[in-house]
């Protein structure tokens, strides 16, 4: 059987475009070598409870093609993402905004607010943020830097800030008003039935082949189709034949508790250096701790979540996105573009660090250039 094209991986980019190439009257072939499809936004059922199984995700954009083109595939509900920070047993709100700049130092209005900022970055002495610390310094002063950035950035980087580039920090929002809402999006929500049920939706009707690994296979599955749609590592793809690039990865360590409520919260994160889990997720509450029929759920699940350097074999989660990495995804897109049957798709073939909007984006403006 010949497929017009052959799709590895039925995460969110490969899923999408399978969805457009199949609507546009192609034949096409969606292969993933995990037992379930939707990638790292699979969730699965347990207890009730649509438990995240490769971290949290929350859906959030101002594009409105994009907003529209998810919501042919799912309801969404009105979750508003708003973490806490524990540190050492104080709790702030995440993002900065006027409850934290009170908790931390007694202020009362944004004035306030912005004058003791303004003191402590002047005390650092910092003109021009060279990396994340002196940037996150400048940003919200030393002590917000000392007690809620730097352990938690810390581990999840598993560098030290002053070695980290400064635009990673710049995406954090910092708030002179008592608004909790972590992102500046006008569209966020969860899907109802989870991720899981809206990535089937998108793929309905297609032909998915589970448990496949298309590296391990790729001579014969390249012979099913004209081209390939390719969203794995591109490091991957070419055998690291020019050194590896690195990541970060997470390990999850899940449970299901015996009780109704742990924290409170869907997303708590642990701020100090000592704690060795980045953040705790309790799943219930990216749907308000209700089943599909609005009852109160009598356990919840809740996820530690550890961050680690990547290592063959383990799941890559979040490109290391510093010059020297770079550099050498630059050389492994050359080889890509001279791959003149192959798309190199996703976060991890175009070795970034991808919102799920800005994922189906680009999916969809690939999609249309196949077209």
């Amino acid at each position: 059987m010949k497929y017009d094209y052959l799709v590895v991986g039925s995460g969110l980019y490969g899923a999408v475009f399978a969805r457009e190439m199949t609507d546009a009257g192609k034949k096409v072939l969606v292969i993933d070598k995990r037992p379930n499809i939707a990638g790292n936004i699979y969730t699965e059922d347990i207890e009730g409870i649509h438990v995240h199984k490769y971290g949290a995700h929350i859906f959030h954009t101002n594009n409105k093609t994009v907003w529209d083109y998810v919501n042919r595939f799912a309801v969404f509900n009105r979750f508003t993402n708003s973490p806490v920070a524990n540190y050492k047993g104080e709790l702030f709100s995440l993002p900065f905004n006027m409850y934290t700049f009170n908790r931390m130092w007694g202020v009362v209005t944004p004035q306030e607010a912005e004058a003791k900022i303004e003191e402590q970055k002047k005390a650092a002495g910092i003109t021009n943020p060279r990396n994340l610390e002196e940037q996150a310094i400048s940003l919200v002063g030393t002590d917000i830097y000392e007690k809620l950035i730097k352990g938690y950035t810390e581990k999840q980087w598993g560098r030290p800030c002053t070695e980290l580039p400064a635009f990673i920090i710049k995406r954090l929002p910092v708030r002179l008003t008592f608004d909790n809402n972590y992102f500046n999006a006008l569209y966020q929500g969860i899907p109802i039935g989870g991720y899981t049920q809206m990535v089937a939706n998108m793929l309905d009707g297609i032909e998915v082949r589970l448990g496949i690994d298309y590296l391990e296979n790729k001579e014969e599955l390249d012979k099913l189709a004209d081209k390939v749609i390719y969203t794995g590592p591109i490091d991957a793809y070419f055998d690291y034949k020019l050194g590896p690039l690195q990541y970060r990865s997470v390990r999850f360590e899940t449970e299901v508790l015996d009780i109704s409520n742990f924290q409170g919260n869907a997303a708590v994160n642990y701020t100090d250096r000592e704690t060795p889990w980045t953040r705790i997720i309790e799943h219930k509450w990216f749907e308000f701790g209700k089943d599909a029929q609005g009852n109160d759920l009598p356990k919840t699940v809740i996820s530690r979540e550890y961050s680690s350097e990547w290592k063959p074999g383990d799941e890559p989660y979040y490109p290391v996105n510093d010059a020297q990495n770079g550099a050498l995804y630059l050389e492994y897109k050359k080889l890509g573009d001279a791959e003149k049957n192959v798309v190199f798709g996703g976060r991890l073939g175009e070795y970034k660090y991808y919102d799920m909007d800005a994922v189906i984006a680009s999916a969809l403006e690939r999609a249309g250039e196949q077209r």
